[in-house]
């Protein structure tokens, strides 16, 4: 249902944009009708489809956790698949394209993180005192406490663990999308893991993986 609303809102919202010429759409303009587009025009539209289809599961499941809120991460992905959809011709003649457009979704996830750290005056998202959601009624969600847990973490450790978990890319992919080395994706993945083990108590400790279960 998520993947075909995306499908729906990326290529046919009046103000998202035109694929087959990678510009804005004004509020007035509408996409051509179909006898009207250039078989090009067509075949980049037909694949900005194909794409969206494939991924937005997949961009929704890192999406939520970047945000840690499904209206949120809704609107992180499609803001991120319409900045990808006026890019398109360029992004989809890349070796990646999967990669261009998960750097278009962390980038705007970071820039919201520091628009709302900066609104925020009370207290250090970072302290860790705070109570999981579900603690006064007994019962913590394991999904909604790993978010809670991942918001924790500092913005590059959490984006590594997303992109590893969520996203199941190889340290070279990650190293790749955020432009650090291997090395620090292997460092800030094990400390990363590391706080997220003593943020939630399970006799256990289960790994971040198990708990992607209940995103899926």
């Amino acid at each position: 249902m998520f993947r075909d609303a995306a499908v729906r809102a990326a290529t046919t919202r009046p103000d998202a944009c035109d694929p087959g010429h990678g510009a804005v759409v004004q509020q007035t303009r509408r996409y051509p009708r179909r006898g009207q587009v250039t078989g090009r025009e067509e075949r980049v539209e037909t694949d900005f489809q194909a794409f969206v289809a494939a991924r937005s599961t997949a961009l929704f499941r890192g999406a939520l956790v970047l945000t840690g809120n499904r209206e949120a991460a809704e609107d992180l992905v499609q803001e991120t698949l319409e900045r990808a959809c006026r890019k398109w011709r360029v992004i989809a003649a890349k070796d990646a394209p999967d990669a261009y457009v998960r750097r278009i979704m962390v980038n705007l996830a970071n820039d919201r993180w520091r628009r709302f750290r900066r609104l925020v005056t009370t207290s250090d998202p970072e302290s860790g005192d705070r109570a999981a959601p579900g603690d006064e009624f007994g019962r913590v969600d394991s999904r909604d406490q790993l978010v809670r847990a991942l918001q924790q973490l500092p913005m590059r450790m959490r984006t590594v663990v997303v992109l590893r978990y969520f996203h199941d890319l190889s340290d070279t992919e990650i190293a790749a999308d955020l432009k650090i080395s291997p090395s620090t994706v292997r460092s800030q993945l094990a400390r990363g893991i590391e706080k997220l083990r003593g943020q939630i108590p399970t006799p256990s400790a289960p790994s971040p993986q198990r708990h992607t279960e209940g995103i899926r």
